[in-house]
This record gives C-alpha cells, structure tokens and sequence, in this order.
C-alpha cells in the first residue's frame, strides 16, 4: 500500500502520550494516529449526517418514494 507523509504540529504531552502509549502496546505510531484520524473523521461525518437528518425531517412529509421519483424523471 502506498503511503505519504502528513506533517502537524502537535501538544508535545500528547506526542509523549502516543509514544508510550504505542511502546507499551507494541503498536506502531503511524497505525495507531491513522486508525486515530480515521476514526474521527468517521465521527464527524456521522454528526453531520445526524445535524442534515434533524434539519430536513419538516420535509419528510413531503418525500416520494424513488421509484415515483425516477418515473417522473424519464418522462
């Protein structure tokens, strides 16, 4: 797999926290902080979706089902 590098600049403790954090586990920092980011981009898209869900739910009654939407399309 091909990799690249992503430089930040990060709190020192917690560098410091990562480091022992992969050494007591025995797990490799760049998997560790790639799992990390992952992770929370995950988490922000959920959020988003919830936040687009909760703002459009007033027009749910207002929906049609795909199949009616696609007719309506090709005519």
């Amino acid at each position: 797999m091909m990799k690249t590098t992503l430089a930040v600049k990060i709190d020192p403790k917690v560098a410091q926290k990562v480091r022992r954090y992969c050494r007591d586990h025995g797990v490799k920092q760049s998997f560790f902080v790639e799992k990390a980011l992952l992770e929370q981009v995950e988490r922000e898209e959920l959020t988003e979706d919830f936040l687009d869900f909760k703002r459009l739910k007033n027009q749910e009654k207002d929906a049609v089902p795909l199949e009616d939407y696609l007719r309506m399309r090709h005519v």
